[in-house]
């Protein structure tokens, strides 16, 4: 089975997880669109969705599926979103769509957290996939160094030859070398750091289901 097929797969299978009657959060990446592709099927049971990204709400308008500002719902009765990485805990390292800022935000507003994703993303422990973090641009070089006394290598995300400029008007910084053992700890850790607008572990908001892609279909982790 294909890469693609896996994320079929699985974007299907999270339609269990939606709630008939309530609005879902749903995040971005090449993943979560089959979930939205998916979602039409159920786009007359739910009042709408909370995106985390302009590109996934984008796609959500273009089938017909209404889409709420955060603060203009309460709480969410889920949130399915994608992961670049994920443990047996699962913690997460997200951000390769560089939307970790509003997917952290929507999965906050979000009762449980259902993580879609192919079998190649889980790992034993974080760090392997370069760790993005959203940063206000004058802080950038200060961080670096920072995460250089950590043992890390990071890198300002560029596109066309500029650093890249997410939805919320910030820098990306992509960290390579790190061993992330204890997420929790360097989540807040590093969420400490002034400049630094989102870290890309999710561990304070950690998956609740992972539901897995593989070959012989969709496994399901519990945490």
């Amino acid at each position: 089975m294909t890469q693609d097929e896996l994320k079929t797969l699985v974007g299907q299978a999270a339609l269990s997880y939606v709630v008939p009657g309530q609005i879902v959060g749903v995040g971005t990446g090449s993943t979560v669109n089959k979930f939205i592709d998916a979602l039409v099927t159920m786009k007359d049971q739910i009042p709408g969705a909370v995106s985390s990204s302009v590109a996934s709400t984008e796609r959500l308008q273009a089938l017909g599926i209404r889409v709420f500002e955060a603060n203009e719902v309460g709480e969410l009765a889920v949130y399915i979103d994608g992961a670049d990485e994920i443990d047996a805990g699962g913690h997460m390292v997200k951000g390769g769509g560089a939307a970790l800022t509003r997917e952290k935000i929507v999965a906050a507003q979000s009762k449980s957290f259902v993580c879609i994703a192919d079998e190649s993303k889980l790992v034993q422990v974080l760090g392997a996939f370069p760790l993005p973090v959203e940063v206000i641009p004058m802080a950038s070089a200060r961080l670096q160094r920072q995460f250089a006394a950590l043992g890390g290598q990071a890198l300002v995300r560029m596109k066309d030859g500029v650093p890249l400029v997410t939805d919320n008007g910030q820098y990306i910084l992509d960290v390579t070398g790190l061993k992330i053992g204890d997420a929790l700890a360097f989540e807040s850790q590093v969420n400490q750091w002034p400049g630094v607008v989102t870290v890309g572990v999710f561990a304070h908001q950690k998956a609740s289901v992972c539901l897995l892609g593989t070959a012989s279909g969709v496994r399901t982790l519990n945490f």
